[in-house]
């Protein structure tokens, strides 16, 4: 289980390692071009039920802490699919992993 660290709160924002791979991609890239946007997620198991969300603004600080030591390797359609809800006005929504079904 990985965690962001976000401004100057001792809160960690919970978020299993794949999926923090995919979203630092995709959060990396919008603060690159100077943009702010939101970021909503469900809880992780273990925290307070319920859902949060933050404003993401280049400059206040972020860092991305992963459990596990090697990068996976990422899924294209699941980038393409967080950035596309990045740039909607309702800010990245953590959505599950596309999976292309193996051909038949």
């Amino acid at each position: 289980m990985g965690s962001i660290q976000y401004g100057g709160s001792d809160d960690s924002i919970h978020i299993e390692d794949r999926a923090l791979a995919h979203l630092k991609v995709v959060i990396a890239t919008k603060l690159r071009r100077n943009e702010s946007f939101t970021l909503s997620w469900k809880h992780a198991d273990g925290d307070p039920v319920g859902r949060s969300t933050i404003w993401l603004h280049p400059s206040i600080p972020l860092r991305f802490t992963f459990d596990d030591a090697e990068a996976p390797q990422l899924n294209a359609k699941w980038i393409e699919s967080l950035m596309h809800s990045a740039n909607s006005s309702g800010g990245i929504a953590l959505v599950d992993e596309i999976i292309d079904a193996p051909p038949e």
